[in-house]
């Protein structure tokens, strides 16, 4: 457990130096829309309801709704996704 600590605190140093942003090594969900026909999700938890119309993602604390027309699930692994369609919102729900 100590060496754990040891590689955390290393990373966070790092960071800190290269001015990143802390969230993305202590797994928070990053998202990425590019224009309105592609939504990409690292570090989610799952897909709670998918249709054409909505796809509601578990993103630990939050829910993510993303909405619009002709969506498709088109990649997923156990921690990202991606979705394509015509998306008209994307919203974080607590």
């Amino acid at each position: 457990m100590e060496g754990r600590n040891r590689w955390a605190a290393a990373g966070m140093n790092a960071m800190e130096r290269l001015d990143l942003p802390g969230g993305i090594a202590a797994g928070v969900p990053v998202m990425e829309l590019t224009g309105n026909r592609r939504f990409c999700m690292e570090q989610h938890r799952g897909v709670l309801s998918y249709s054409t119309e909505l796809v509601e993602i578990n993103a630990g604390s939050l829910v993510v709704r993303v909405s619009g027309a002709q969506l498709q699930l088109v990649a997923m692994t156990e921690t990202d996704l991606r979705i394509d369609g015509r998306i008209s919102k994307v919203e974080l729900v607590g």
